[in-house]
């Protein structure tokens, strides 16, 4: 393929862009593109003007670029820009491409800051540029401001991602020097789907903005964070020089001079600066449309063949013929069926970035209006008291009571649970209003045909309705078996069963825990618990107990004799001190003694 063949591929996929632009689809073809990333006040509205040579971008705070904007740079003779939007009039003025710009993106979004992934398609003719096409994205923002959804950032990343995730798409990833490489954004979002860097390529913004002793060489040198086409480095004009009106040929002038004066810069000058990068960018997308070009044309002539074939349907179609009517019929019901299966599962074609709708409405029904409406029953403690003792006292009638009845406990369960039938009929209720909007909304497609649209809703609302009586015969049926046996053993309730079983719980755990303190023989001399004279016994000290074993010399095994709580061990040693205490003169009537075995 020559030069001239080469030359002609950037304008060629130009065409195919403005095409698939024109009726709003893409025909599920993967285009060749170079998509450009990077963070708010990372420099991607400066290095896209330095490619054109004019300021023609809208500049200020905040999220500037809302819609994605397709950039077709053509060499040609003359320099004018056109809009895809607006065919037929050349803009030679750029401060009115600019206002242009703003216009369009207000038309879709509004002016409230919103964001919309529908392209502006803007060709710019000039002498001074490259053959070239880029698309460029909203910045990449943390923090909502003015009227933004608080998603905002969501909302920009997922449109982002729609662009970089295509393999057929180039990643233009801009950083700002005085940023950590580490922290870029742009980066980020690169190696989340082109983990290996092979379609990224790195630009460096403000370099001349660096702390003095500090650069960027590693970087630049492509050994820090390494990407298969490396990174590029560009200064471009400041807030100061953009205010002062500094012509974009002095900046690139004043650029030129920067990386061939930098110490650490100097033996990269001639592979830095926003000429190089403009070059680089022109040879990277003439090949990569190159390599991807047999893949597209295989694509293309898989879909005109399908396409072929089914305009020979339609060449001999009689248009009184019943039959296609009916399939004409079925396919516009099955397609609403689609739709409306679409917007419960929010899987739609468009996102709604207003409000919500569909299946997002009904979750936030059941996981937020739901518990609100709980939330708002009337509940009065001191009259909830008062019914309680009313219960208490007219279940026991003339019996003064010790406990609690269960029928009183049941009576003032019940009469809760029936206030759970307000909330619980809204909930459907609000359910049911949604899927009618739903349907409402998806029958829009259906426009041309008032009356199969008419009786489409008339029917699909009739069957909701009739679905909406039996789930309420549902739900109250649900709390009629809640009210026909309250269910005691139920975690949710503390009552007799689960304390009893803590307190088992709690006695085994405290058994677990009487440990041995001493065991032995222990010499009992005719004391009040022991009748039959001094004897031997094996004995066990525990925390709890002592306990007497007697010696079965016929088994070899001791059996239980008698055991005593601990406590009562020692009042009976306690009442025989104060015994001793009183008679100091007699002897002790019995005297333990422990022997270690």
């Amino acid at each position: 393929m020559g030069n001239r063949e080469m030359e002609e591929l950037v304008p060629l996929v130009n065409r195919m862009q403005d095409a698939f632009s024109a009726i709003r689809q893409s025909c599920n073809l993967d285009l060749p593109q170079i998509a450009v990333v990077g963070g708010q006040s990372a420099g991607k509205s400066s290095v896209l003007e330095n490619f054109v040579g004019r300021d023609f971008l809208p500049r200020g705070s905040g999220i500037v670029t809302r819609r994605p904007l397709i950039l077709q740079l053509i060499n040609a003779t003359a320099e004018c820009a056109e809009f895809l939007h607006f065919k037929g009039k050349k803009f030679t003025d750029f401060d009115e491409v600019r206002r242009e710009i703003e216009a369009e993106t207000d038309r879709v979004t509004g002016a409230n800051k919103g964001i919309s992934s529908i392209p502006i398609s803007l060709r710019v003719y000039s002498p001074n540029v490259l053959n070239l096409t880029l698309i460029d994205l909203p910045g990449i923002t943390k923090v909502p401001v003015g009227d933004q959804p608080p998603d905002i950032e969501y909302q920009i990343r997922d449109m982002i991602m729609q662009f970089i995730c295509k393999e057929n798409c180039l990643i233009l990833a801009v950083t700002p020097a005085n940023m950590d490489l580490a922290n870029s954004d742009a980066l980020k979002l690169a190696k989340d789907v082109d983990p290996q860097g092979q379609r990224t390529i790195g630009v460096i913004t403000k370099l001349d903005l660096m702390d003095k002793g500090t650069d960027v060489r590693d970087v630049l040198e492509n050994r820090l964070l390494p990407l298969r086409r490396g990174y590029i480095g560009v200064v471009n004009r400041s807030q100061k020089d953009i205010d002062g009106k500094k012509e974009i040929s002095a900046a690139l002038a004043a650029e030129r001079r920067f990386f061939k004066s930098h110490p650490a810069y100097r033996h990269l000058a001639d592979c830095m600066g926003t000429a190089y990068l403009q070059m680089v960018l022109n040879q990277q997308l003439t090949n990569h449309i190159r390599e991807t070009l047999p893949a597209l044309r295989s694509r293309l002539q898989g879909q005109l063949l399908s396409l072929d074939k089914e305009a020979k349907e339609y060449q001999y179609m009689n248009s009184d013929d019943p039959s296609r009517k009916t399939k004409t019929l079925m396919q516009l019901i099955q397609h609403f069926g689609l739709d409306f299966e679409k917007s419960i599962e929010g899987s739609g074609d468009q996102v709604d970035t207003v409000e919500l709708s569909g299946g997002a409405k009904i979750n936030r029904v059941f996981h937020e209006r739901f518990p609100f409406e709980l939330v708002k029953m009337e509940f009065d403690e001191k009259e909830l008291r008062r019914e309680i003792s009313y219960a208490i006292k007219n279940i026991h009638g003339i019996r003064t009571g010790l406990f609690t009845p269960d029928m009183a406990f049941e009576a003032i369960v019940k009469k809760q649970i029936v206030k759970l039938k307000g909330p619980c009929l809204k909930c459907v209720d609000m359910v049911i209003q949604e899927l009618i909007n739903t349907v409402q909304q998806c029958t829009n497609k259906l426009g041309t045909f008032p009356r199969l649209r008419e009786e489409t809703e008339r029917i699909v609302t009739t069957h909701i309705r009739e679905r909406e009586s039996q789930t309420k015969d549902q739900v109250l049926l649900s709390l009629e078996i809640q009210l026909s046996y309250i269910n005691t053993n139920h975690e949710d309730f503390i009552g007799f069963a689960n304390a009893q079983q803590k307190t088992n719980q709690t006695c085994i755990k405290a058994s677990a825990g009487n440990q041995v303190i001493r065991k032995g023989l222990l010499t009992i001399n005719n004391i009040s618990l022991i009748k039959g004279g001094a004897r031997d016994y094996w004995f066990v000290l525990t925390a709890e107990s002592l306990s007497w074993y007697k010696d079965d010399e016929a088994s070899g095994l001791p059996s239980v004799c008698l055991s005593v709580p601990a406590v009562q061990v020692q009042e009976v040693l306690h009442s025989k001190c104060r015994q001793a205490d009183r008679q100091r003169s007699q002897p002790m009537a019995a005297q333990p003694a422990f022997l270690d075995p």
